[in-house]
């Protein structure tokens, strides 16, 4: 087989999973999703993925840990946040912050 055929096997075969995930979705009862501990998961999974990426994307260079502007980028934005400054702003903050010390 070749690499190409080999990439659109995995492409083809993700498509599926993905369909069935979501028909599963569909297959679930009414009153299990009612449940209040269902949605408060439902609630807190977003939040707890975008954590992770965030985590991810600041604190990683390759296959090691670092610590650099982006953190400190992070720390502005989260400071940010914590003084209701709006989403506009945090995300000035952050990226002016990450930028000078990375000029600097």
């Amino acid at each position: 087989m070749s690499a190409t055929a080999a990439g659109w096997s995995a492409v083809l075969a993700a498509a599926a999973l993905c369909y069935a995930l979501k028909l599963a979705g569909w297959l679930v009862p009414a009153r299990a999703l009612a449940d209040p501990r269902v949605r408060r998961a439902a609630a807190l999974v977003p939040v707890a993925l975008l954590a992770g990426l965030v985590v991810v994307q600041v604190a990683a260079s390759g296959r090691s840990l670092v610590v650099d502007a982006r953190a400190a980028g992070l720390a502005a934005g989260a400071l940010a946040l914590l003084l209701r400054a709006p989403f506009l702003v945090v995300v000035l903050a952050a990226a002016a912050t990450a930028a000078l010390l990375r000029a600097a």
